[in-house]
């Protein structure tokens, strides 16, 4: 399970230093594959293989015809590559991922359960000024029982 922050670099190759944290729990559970992708060309998400496979199972039960699918499926492989990650390890962002959304230099690695966002840190701290956490979100939650 990912969970919290973890400022990183991207090193001038375009290569994340994943956070010692995050390795040791990627070295506990998981193999060294991963799929990275994003649905806005803002953040990046960095899926173990494993866990990609769960949502690639579950976009295989929806309706072929069914134009989010469709739309979710080529979103996330014209930004998605699958990536190993080194003996230091460090992942390889595409290129085309990690230019649109400025992922150079400092970024954060947030934990979201089951994968990695990598965010510009400038960009995120801008998300959270604009968008914070209001009554009505935690309202939202509470209703569905957390």
């Amino acid at each position: 399970m990912f969970r919290g922050n973890n400022p990183a670099r991207v090193d001038d190759k375009g290569r994340l230093k994943i956070p010692a944290d995050v390795k040791r729990v990627i070295d506990e559970k998981y193999a060294r594959q991963f799929y990275i992708t994003s649905l806005d060309g803002k953040v990046a998400k960095l899926y173990p293989l494993e866990e990609w496979e769960r949502v690639e199972q579950k976009l295989m039960s929806l309706p072929i015809s069914l134009p989010a699918r469709q739309k979710y499926i080529f979103t996330s492989s014209f930004y998605g590559r699958q990536v190993e990650m080194d003996d230091q390890g460090r992942v390889l962002l595409p290129q085309t991922l990690r230019e649109k959304a400025s992922l150079t230099a400092e970024v954060d690695v947030i934990g979201s359960v089951t994968h990695l966002e990598i965010h510009n840190h400038l960009a995120a701290e801008a998300v959270l000024a604009e968008n914070p956490m209001t009554p009505e979100d935690l309202q939202s939650l509470a209703d569905l029982g957390f």
